[in-house]
């Protein structure tokens, strides 16, 4: 990919068919394949990231059993930064948004 206007250089659409076709042909698995495209062509969109309330922070950490200074632990937060979010006086956004959204979809286990 070019740094300039963000679309692939010949020589990166040529590696992307050449991909392509190995994937077709059993050579290449799935998760190798969109390593390359995610890697070498950005093709791959960024997951939709839910926002969450107060509420539904506090039901994560509830069924996770933890406290909150535990689930602060674990997130590598400050309890107080928990408590904000919990109250709704912050909002969650970056990587503390992307853990708390793998959280609601697979779970703590999934960071732990």
């Amino acid at each position: 990919m070019t740094k300039k206007n963000k679309t692939p250089s010949r020589l990166a659409k040529a590696m992307l068919e050449t991909a392509k076709d190995m994937r077709q042909a059993g050579l290449l698995d799935k998760e190798a394949y969109e390593k390359i495209t995610m890697r070498h062509l950005g093709v791959k969109e960024r997951a939709k990231l839910e926002p969450l309330s107060g509420d539904d922070i506090r039901a994560l950490r509830e069924k996770a059993h933890m406290s909150q200074a535990v689930f602060a632990h674990v997130l590598n937060l400050t309890v107080g930064y928990v408590s904000q979010l919990e109250r709704g006086l912050k909002r969650p956004a970056g990587a503390v948004l992307a853990l708390l959204n793998v959280i609601r979809t697979k779970g703590i286990d999934a960071i732990l």
